[in-house]
C-alpha cells in the first residue's frame, strides 16, 4: 500500500503496516523518537495499522503536538504509583487536558497536598527503568471480569456503558494495566520532566449524586526548562488572577444575590465601554449594521431553531399568561427573524448584522469562575447572510478583522479548521464549496492551521481561533462558523437575479467570545496594567505639596480637555507613597508637579513600571498621550 507524507513524498509499505513501520521506513533514528502519528489530521497510536492512500505525519518526542500523548502516558504512571503508595485505591479516568493531565481516584483514606510528594517519588522510582507501553485489544467479557476481580467498579461501569460492538483496548506498563483508547508513547523513557500540582474534588462522571473522587492534577513536558517555565507561569498567573485584580483595581465584584453575574464598578465600566466603543467603530468601518433584539422569547422560537430540544436544560424558562417562554442563550434565531422581517434581494447581500447581545445560560454553580464563566453573557455577536459565491470573500474579511483585532492586544494565535461530520445537514456540493473556500482563505494568508477532520458542527464547517496570552495560555475566542441549518429551519430566502427564491448561507462570527470573558483575559494578559487607551484612569497628577495643587488642577483640566482620563491625588501622604499607590493601581502615566514644574508649565513624567522620563513640557506630554491613546499603542512595544 502507499501512504503520503506532508511534503508530498509517497511511501510504499506492506499491507497492515503500522505508524511505527512508516517511521522505520523513513529512518530507524526517527522511529526511536516517534511518539505518535497523525493520519489525515487525526492523532493515532503508532501501533495501529495504516490504510492505503492516507497522509501520515510523524509526531516526534519533543514536538508540541506530542505533548498530550506524553501527559496521557504520565497519567498512567501516576495511576500505577497511586496503587503502590495507597493499596486499595480505586482508579477511574485520567485524560490529558490543556497544559497537563489529571487522574481521578477513590482513595481508601483522605489524602492531602503533602501526599503529592509521595506519589511523585514513587513515579520517579518506577521511571528509573524504561517500561514499554503495550497495547492490546481484549475480549469484553475477559477484561470486564478482570476489573470485577480487582474490585475496580468504576472501570466496570465504563465498560458496561460502552456500545456492545466497540472493541476494548488496554495499555500496560510495568505491573499496571488500564482500560484506555490511547494513544501512548512507545515507552516511559521520555517521561522525565513532570510535576503533580494540586488536588481537587470531582464527582464521578460529573454527577453530584455519585461518589466524590479525588482528582490529582499534574503536568509534564519534554524538557525540564519547559516545565520550570510553566510552573513559573502558574505562579505568575496566580498573581494576575483577574478576580483578585478586579477587587484591587475596583473594576468589578460578585455577590451571592446574583451568582454568575458581575457587578461592574465605575472604573470597570470605563474599560467595558471603551472596549465596546472600539468594537462598534471597527464593525461600522467594515459595513456591519448594529441591531438590538429582545432577551425573552416564546418557546415556539426555540422549537423552530432546535434549541428547545438540544439546549433547554441550559436555558432560564418561565411561564407568562399560561405560555412558555425562555431567555435567549444565543442571538442567532433573533437575527434570523430580522432577516425574515422583509423581502430580501440578492442586492442586499452580504447582509452583516452585529449586536452587543446579552444572553443567559444556566451554568452549574460549580463551574462559575469570575468573568471567565458567567451566567449573564454579553456576546460580541455578528451574523452574516451571504450567497454561496460570497462565502470565501466574507470569510476572508472576517478573518482579517479578527487578526487585526488580536494584533491590537499583542496576542499570538493558532487556528483550527473543523470539517464535515458524518451526520450533517446540507448537500455535499455546498459542503465541498464551503470547505474549499475556508481552506483557500487560510492558505491565501499563509497561515499554518490544523485540520480537525469530522469535528465540524452538523450544520457547517468552522474556523476556531485560539489566542495565546503573555503567560503562554491558550484561549479559544474567535469563531467563524458556516451554517446551512438555521436558514433552512427559518425558511430564509432572498430573491436572486433570476427572480427565483434562494436560500442564504449564514455565517456566525465571534471575535472576542464575550465581553466579560475577554476583559478577564485582558486583565490577566496585562497583569491589570491596561494599555493607555483602555486604562480606566490614564494619568494621575501628583502635586508635591499643597502649594502645587492649583498647578495640578490646571494640568488636569488641560489633560481632560484633550480627552485624557485624569485624576489629581493631592492627599497629604508623602509623594513616594502616592507614587507607590499609583503604581499599584496600574495607572499608565504619573505626572509630578513641584516648584520648578509649576513655574515652567511642565511635569515630571513617570510611566507605570518605574520608568522615569524626567521633566517635560505639559503640552508635549499631552500630545504624546493623545497620540498613544488614539493609536491604541502598547507603551514600550
Amino acid at each position: 500500500m502507499k501512504v503520503h507524507l506532508p511534503d508530498g513524498t509517497e511511501l510504499e509499505l506492506e499491507d497492515g503496516a503500522t505508524g511505527l513501520d512508516c517511521a522505520r521506513a523513513i529512518g530507524e533514528r526517527l522511529a526511536k523518537v516517534t511518539a505518535a502519528i497523525e493520519v489525515d489530521g487525526k492523532v493515532q497510536d503508532l501501533r495501529l495499522p495504516l490504510t492505503d492512500g492516507v497522509t501520515v505525519k510523524i509526531l516526534r518526542v519533543g514536538d508540541e503536538e506530542a505533548l498530550p500523548i506524553l501527559r496521557h502516558s504520565t497519567a498512567h504512571v501516576l495511576a500505577e504509583a497511586a496503587r503502590h503508595v495507597f493499596p486499595g485505591v480505586k482508579i477511574s479516568i485520567g485524560p490529558p487536558i490543556d497544559n497537563g493531565f489529571y487522574y481521578d481516584f477513590d482513595f481508601p483514606e483522605q489524602i492531602g497536598e503533602a501526599d503529592l510528594a509521595r506519589l511523585e517519588n514513587e513515579m520517579r522510582r518506577i521511571l528509573k527503568q524504561k517500561h514499554a507501553f503495550e497495547r492490546a485489544t481484549i475480549d469484553r467479557d475477559t477484561v470486564r471480569q478482570r476489573f470485577v476481580d480487582e474490585d475496580e467498579q468504576y472501570k466496570v461501569e465504563l465498560i458496561d456503558d460502552l456500545p456492545i460492538d466497540e472493541p476494548l483496548t488496554t495499555y500496560t506498563q510495568d505491573d499496571f494495566s488500564d482500560l484506555c483508547r490511547g494513544p501512548h508513547l512507545q515507552d516511559t523513557g521520555p517521561i522525565k520532566a513532570f510535576k503533580l500540582t494540586h488536588l481537587a474534588g470531582a464527582y464521578w462522571r460529573g454527577d453530584s449524586t455519585r461518589p466524590m473522587l479525588t482528582r490529582v492534577y499534574g503536568t509534564a513536558f519534554f524538557t525540564q526548562e519547559d516545565l520550570e517555565l510553566h510552573l513559573h507561569n502558574i505562579e505568575e498567573a496566580q498573581k494576575r488572577d483577574h478576580r483578585r485584580l478586579g477587587r484591587e483595581l475596583d473594576l468589578f465584584s460578585f455577590n451571592d444575590a446574583s451568582p454568575g453575574g458581575p457587578f461592574w464598578h465605575p472604573k470597570g465600566m470605563v474599560v467595558w465601554n471603551t472596549l465596546v466603543d472600539m468594537w462598534r467603530g471597527e464593525n461600522n468601518a467594515r459595513g456591519y449594521q448594529e441591531v438590538k433584539t429582545p432577551i425573552l422569547y416564546a418557546s415556539d422560537l426555540w422549537k423552530t431553531s432546535g434549541h428547545w430540544e438540544k439546549f433547554r436544560e441550559n436555558m432560564y424558562l418561565l411561564e407568562i399568561e399560561e405560555r412558555a417562554f425562555g431567555m435567549k442563550p444565543m442571538n442567532c434565531p433573533a437575527h434570523c427573524l430580522i432577516f425574515k422581517s422583509q423581502r430580501r434581494s440578492y442586492r442586499e447581500l452580504p447582509l452583516r448584522m452585529n449586536e452587543v447581545g446579552l444572553v443567559h445560560r444556566h451554568e452549574p454553580s460549580g463551574t462559575l469562575h469570575g468573568l471567565m464563566r458567567v451566567r449573564h453573557i454579553t456576546q460580541d455577536d455578528a451574523h452574516l447572510f451571504v450567497t454561496t459565491d460570497q462565502i470565501e470573500e466574507e470569510v476572508q474579511n472576517v478573518l482579517g478583522f479578527a487578526l487585526d483585532l488580536y494584533e491590537l492586544f499583542a496576542m499570538n494565535f493558532k487556528i483550527e479548521l473543523s470539517t464535515r461530520p458524518e451526520v450533517r445537514v446540507g448537500d455535499d456540493a455546498i459542503w465541498d464549496k464551503a470547505e474549499e473556500s475556508l481552506h483557500r482563505v487560510l492558505q491565501a494568508r499563509g497561515i499554518d492551521y490544523r485540520v480537525n477532520e469530522g469535528d465540524g458542527a452538523f450544520y457547517g464547517p468552522k474556523i476556531d481561533i485560539h489566542l495565546t496570552d503573555s503567560l503562554g495560555r491558550s484561549w479559544q475566542c474567535g469563531t467563524v462558523q458556516l451554517d446551512f441549518n438555521l436558514p433552512e429551519r427559518f425558511d430564509l430566502a432572498y430573491t436572486g437575479a433570476d427572480d427565483q427564491d434562494h436560500r442564504p448561507v449564514m455565517i456566525h462570527r465571534a471575535l472576542l467570545g464575550s465581553f466579560e470573558r475577554f476583559i478577564g483575559i485582558l486583565i490577566e494578559h496585562y497583569g491589570g496594567a491596561f494599555p493607555l487607551w483602555l486604562a480606566p484612569v490614564q494619568a494621575v497628577i501628583l502635586p508635591i505639596s499643597d502649594r502645587h495643587l492649583m498647578a495640578a488642577e490646571l494640568a488636569r483640566d488641560a489633560l481632560q480637555a484633550a480627552g485624557i482620563r485624569t485624576q489629581v491625588d493631592g492627599r497629604s501622604e508623602s509623594i513616594g507613597k502616592r507614587i507607590a499607590e499609583a503604581e499599584t493601581q496600574k495607572v499608565p502615566a504619573m505626572l509630578v508637579i513641584g516648584d520648578r514644574e509649576a513655574e515652567i508649565g511642565a511635569v515630571a513624567v513617570r510611566r507605570h513600571g518605574r520608568i522615569d522620563l524626567g521633566t517635560l513640557p505639559l503640552d508635549g506630554v499631552i500630545d504624546a498621550l493623545v497620540t498613544e491613546r488614539d493609536s491604541r499603542a502598547i507603551y514600550g512595544a
